[in-house]
């Protein structure tokens, strides 16, 4: 399953830690996925509990209203040790995770750098759901509107209402869509 990810590419996976569900920019170095967690409440869990779930899915809604904390239903597995979504494919593993400085226009911050080593795969169904151009940009709409929440600024604003007209007009309906917008100001 590792193999069907190039790579180099970044990939939008879900990280499953001890308390928390989040997606994270995942990026395959032959047999190992990297990545980047910002403070929060998985950042915590993988100070304590570095035993993770990485998993797919074609859903973005899910990854946006995961990032977002909005209510999403989901079923849990777990085996005491490890705990993931029922039903959606990935690797159960450890991540090797320092601490480490990030800075951008946004500014300054602590950052956990991770190298997931991939134990055990999960098996699951990924619906067969053909690509859509509106899920990617819901997708981007979420990624400025995490970066917009931590510092707003009219340049991003203005981003994330661009792309939702393009979202509409490539036939996206999403509630998490309607949210972001409700919420840029």
């Amino acid at each position: 399953m590792l193999e069907s990810m190039r790579e180099g590419q970044v990939y939008e996976l879900i990280l499953v830690s001890k308390s928390n569900v989040t997606p994270i920019g995942v990026v395959r170095m032959r047999e190992t996925l990297h990545f980047k967690l910002f403070p929060g409440r998985s950042f915590r869990d993988l100070l304590e509990h570095n035993r993770v779930a990485l998993q797919m899915t074609w859903d973005a809604e899910l990854l946006v209203k995961t990032a977002l904390n909005l209510d999403v239903k989901l079923s849990f597995e777990s085996d005491g040790q490890y705990r993931w979504i029922s039903g959606l494919p990935g690797w159960l593993g450890e991540a090797r995770c320092r601490r480490d400085v990030w800075a951008d226009k946004l500014g300054t911050t602590e950052v956990l750098k991770c190298e997931f080593l991939p134990e055990k795969e999960i098996a699951g169904d990924v619906r067969p759901t053909p690509f859509s151009r509106a899920d990617c940009i819901l997708v981007e709409m979420a990624v400025l509107f995490t970066r917009h929440l931590v510092r707003p600024t009219s340049e991003l604003r203005d981003k994330i209402l661009d792309l939702y007209s393009l979202y509409r007009h490539l036939g996206g309906s999403s509630e998490a869509a309607e949210y972001i917008v409700e919420h840029i100001d």
